[in-house]
């Protein structure tokens, strides 16, 4: 059984910073990637970055690079986020996934955390 933890969300003006932390339990190892998901109201909830079990590879979607950065370090995965804007306000969620090439669908998430909310202003 997989848990997943996200913390870090808060309010912030456009151009600052946040660092998000998804504390994980259990076999995540397992699994293909890690990743972080947003949904703003209204929205569909939609990838933001992914990173492969073994920490060898990343992927981001367009509106985030340059900006967002993914890491894990033991069983926790981050995602920094800098020059934040309007549109970046969202809940963002924790996933694990199997498919590496799929990373950015939800529907092909398996374990899903409860999320935290950003806000950027």
């Amino acid at each position: 059984h997989v848990q997943l933890v996200e913390s870090g969300g808060g309010s912030v003006q456009a151009g600052g910073s946040l660092r998000l932390s998804c504390d994980t339990s259990g076999d995540t190892y397992s699994r293909t990637c890690m990743g972080w998901f947003r949904q703003a109201p209204g929205k569909e909830r939609e990838g933001v970055a992914a990173v492969s079990s073994g920490n060898f590879n990343w992927q981001y979607a367009d509106f985030v690079k340059g900006r967002f950065t993914i890491s894990r370090e033991g069983p926790t995965i981050y995602l920094q986020m800098n020059n934040l804007e309007p549109d970046d306000t969202a809940v963002y969620y924790c996933a694990t996934s199997t498919h590496w090439g799929k990373w950015s669908i939800p529907s092909f998430a398996e374990y899903w955390g409860h999320g935290t909310q950003v806000t950027v202003s």
